[in-house]
């Protein structure tokens, strides 16, 4: 298996009714559907660590590179 590091960014966020949460996304595949949120960081970070395992493994199966 191999391992890849990505650059993660974090931002603050809010609900309309001003309600906390945080924006978390993956710049080199924000095209490949590489964001996310959460209501604290740490959630943020456990759901884009899911949506990068999701993107990665789909663009294995398509013949895609790994940016």
């Amino acid at each position: 298996m191999r391992s890849y590091t990505f650059k993660v960014v974090i931002e603050n966020d809010e609900f309309s009714d001003g309600t906390p949460a945080y924006h978390a996304y993956v710049p080199a595949l924000r095209d490949k559907g590489g964001s996310t949120w959460g209501h604290t960081v740490v959630e943020a970070l456990a759901n884009i660590h899911v949506v990068v395992g999701l993107a990665l493994e789909d663009m294995v199966e398509n013949g895609e590179p790994i940016p």
